[in-house]
């Protein structure tokens, strides 16, 4: 591990301020220290490292080494793991607490291969295991302001998800993250009303996630569920500058990013892939088609350079 050991402020402080916390969701490859650093430019509060299985992050410091990387100022920084048993949890979580300020267990991932091996979003249905998971990891960090918090997607009978949630709180989870859709729903509208609901249940702070993708809708969420705070993953690809109000990704984001990469030595398929989705909406077709093949840094920075220009030509 390069990085320094600091034991800060608790983020649960950021909850009491009365304002609507902003958060960069887990994001498998797109959630790593180079983006994380860039959208924390941009008024994001809370950062989230793509989700890890405890497991494999136990077994081999090869893992440890390549999937979790982080420095000073990459806080607060929330650690996601995939688990299914507590005592592997509270492994993982002693591990990384000295790097971070506090882990989260995914409950939420629909993916099958997750499922199949008991992680993610079937762990909606074992809500006594979750309790005990909370409960180790908090009773196995010997820092009192680490927090552990878990992801959720929500049951086709919000009775059983108001249960977990409750159940969750009595083990002392710090908060958590409700993504407004069931495991089987993929594009369908969020369920803001069932996040009210959950937010009306407990009384440990509630985040909101799903569909989040302009400063306008953490208003209007907030507005609707009374959640203390956003998560936005999709949004923040398409515009890492969006906590900051911004509609688009404004040009000074994007040469912001060129920086962070070149610096942290990003692989151009991860620099290529964000600039990509940066780009979309405020390129057209063929310009798309043409900046998608490009294959060198050197060459998507001049395409950026001649399409563009630099940040100085915007007047700044």
């Amino acid at each position: 591990f390069h990085q320094m050991k600091t034991s800060g402020p608790s983020v649960m402080d950021m909850f009491e301020k009365g304002k609507v916390v902003k958060i960069c969701a887990p994001m498998v490859r797109y959630s790593k220290l180079a983006f994380r650093s860039l959208v924390r430019k941009y008024n994001c509060d809370i950062c989230f490292t793509p989700m890890i299985v405890a497991a494999d992050f136990m077994r081999s410091v090869k893992a440890r080494d390549s999937e979790f990387t982080t420095n000073e100022s990459d806080r607060p920084l929330i650690v996601q793991f995939a688990a299914s048993d507590a005592e592997t949890l509270a492994a993982a979580a002693c591990v990384v607490a000295p790097f971070s300020d506090g882990v989260d267990l995914n409950c939420g991932c629909p993916q099958r291969w997750a499922m199949s091996e008991g992680y993610g979003a079937c762990l909606i249905n074992k809500p006594e295991l979750v309790k005990d998971m909370v409960r180790q990891v908090q009773n196995q960090v010997d820092n009192p302001n680490y927090t552990a918090s878990i992801k959720i997607r929500i049951h086709k009978d919000l009775r059983r998800t108001v249960d977990l949630c409750q159940k969750a709180e009595s083990a002392g989870v710090s908060w958590i993250t409700v993504h407004g859709r069931t495991a089987d729903e993929r594009h369908q509208p969020v369920h803001y009303d069932a996040i009210k609901t959950i937010k009306d249940s407990i009384s440990v702070p509630v985040i909101a996630n799903g569909d989040i993708k302009y400063l306008r809708d953490v208003e209007s969420v907030h507005q609707l569920t009374g959640v203390d705070g956003v998560m936005a993953a999709r949004g923040l690809l398409a515009n890492p500058a969006m906590f900051a109000g911004y509609e688009d990704t404004p040009l000074e984001c994007v040469w912001d990013w060129v920086d962070i990469a070149i610096e942290q030595g990003t692989p151009f398929t991860c620099f290529h892939h964000h600039l990509i989705y940066m780009l979309e909406r405020v390129s057209s077709q063929p310009e798309r088609k043409v900046f998608n093949s490009l294959s060198s840094t050197s060459a998507v920075i001049d395409y950026l350079h001649n399409t563009y220009g630099s940040v100085q030509s915007l007047g700044t």
